[in-house]
């Protein structure tokens, strides 16, 4: 079958190396034996990859946003995909912590409801070429014919209210990738990142289920038998090891960094990673500032506890800009965020490397991908939008991966665990 190479290669030893072979949800490996290793580039590398980005959040046109890009539009944008060679892009649709109650629960699945329809009209614009994965299958289809693709994810069980069935409706709209909670806990599951309930007055406790609620159970047998991936980003540790114990296919990360580079509750410590391993799951890095600094570093620390406490807000959560959102006065948080900026300063490419690395060292590179959190941060020099996805493929290389193993982590592995989440359903 012939195939739709993603670019025209300057040179008949790149040529030979971007062929296209029939679609497989395996990750191409080229034999290069007969390929002069100079013409080995990264970018011919990065030209025959399906390069994947497990994770973006969706920002509706029109709507102001801190998080876009300099040109004000979406760091994700189909004109950015191409430029950077990024094939496909998880766009999450998520909402943030609110009332639990009818009312709150209304507002956010509107809001849910407008994100999918933001989506879908992107899809819908041919001038975009894009189209709407479904399946594993469908993702590789796309990219043997040239096409982007988009693949929609749920963050945040708040969107359900407290209905496991409304999971069938999102199902049935496309929303292949699940993740249970953002900030705040929910009646599902437990939040890394518990914050402060306005209704009491206070600080939810670090956990309020222990994990997973039944509810939350529930729901992640039902992901399981509709064939939808399983995420752990931002759940708590106790119910990330439950959902690991509980799925019975395999689990992404899909933007979560390593805790003990980076000692910030959102991050995965060594007993998560290694049982992501086991599950045949996926990590996937995400080039955000913040969860990529080095938190060893006492003065560093000392000064953000210091911008903390002139801000009002609690230095016990060490993760540089957490519970910014509470500080009422625009000006104080405006100073407070700049301040901290200023302290991290610009993330860089070793930072990220840092983190695929010491995955791929402890579970191997079949479990590490990348996932941006692009629309909702980034701060890293050379990697702040999807049209730099090359440099990743440039650092990768310089660090001794090799074509196969960039090939999986920058999208193998994520089809290998898209195509095992339909065949556990299909299996019921």
């Amino acid at each position: 079958m012939i195939q739709t190479c993603k670019y025209l290669l300057a040179s008949a030893a790149l040529l030979t190396l971007a062929a296209c072979g029939p679609a497989s949800t395996e990750p191409s490996n080229v034999d290069l034996a007969n390929v002069d290793a100079t013409a080995i580039t990264a970018e011919a590398i990065h030209a025959h990859a399906l390069v994947l980005d497990a994770h973006a959040d969706i920002e509706i046109p029109g709507k102001e946003s801190r998080y876009v890009g300099t040109d004000g539009l979406s760091k994700v944008a189909p004109d950015k995909m191409r430029a950077g060679g990024v094939d496909a892009v998880v766009m999450s649709v998520a909402v943030g912590p609110g009332p639990r109650d009818a009312d709150g629960y209304a507002v956010a699945r509107a809001l849910a409801d407008e994100k999918l329809s933001a989506v879908k009209a992107l899809v819908a614009d041919p001038e975009n070429n894009l189209v709407l994965a479904r399946s594993a299958d469908e993702l590789v289809q796309a990219h043997a014919d040239g096409k982007g693709a988009l693949i929609l994810g749920l963050q945040n069980a708040r969107i359900l209210g407290a209905e496991v069935s409304a999971l069938d409706d999102f199902y049935a709209a496309g929303v292949r990738v699940f993740a249970l909670t953002h900030m705040g806990h929910n009646d599902f599951a437990d939040s890394s990142r518990p914050i402060y309930n306005s209704a009491v007055g206070a600080h939810e406790v670090e956990a309020e289920h222990g994990g997973l609620s039944e509810l939350g159970r529930l729901a992640i047998q039902r992901i399981n038998a509709l064939g939808g991936i399983v995420d752990i980003s931002q759940l708590s540790k106790a119910a990330a090891l439950q959902v690991l114990a509980l799925s019975t296919t395999p689990v992404i990360a899909s933007h979560s960094n390593v805790w003990h580079l980076s000692n910030v509750s959102r991050n995965l410590t060594d007993e998560e990673i290694d049982l992501i391993g086991e599950n045949g799951g996926v990590i996937h890095i995400a080039p955000f500032r913040g969860y990529l600094f080095d938190s060893s570093n006492k003065e560093l620390d000392g000064l953000i506890r210091v911008a903390r406490q002139e801000a009002g807000i609690e230095e016990d959560y060490y993760y540089p800009f957490e519970l910014y959102w509470e500080i009422d006065d625009a000006a104080v948080q405006t100073k407070f965020l700049s301040t901290v900026s200023e302290l991290l300063g610009p993330g860089s490419m070793d930072d990220v490397l840092n983190h695929i690395d010491y995955v791929a060292q402890r579970i191997g590179v079949d479990h590490v991908g990348i996932g941006t959190d692009f629309n909702h941060g980034s701060g890293i020099t050379g990697f702040d939008d999807a049209s730099e996805a090359l440099n990743v493929t440039k650092g990768l290389l310089a660090r001794g991966y090799s074509q196969q193993d960039i090939e999986k982590i920058w999208g193998g592995n994520f089809i290998r665990v898209f195509a095992a989440a339909a065949e556990g359903a299909l299996s019921k």
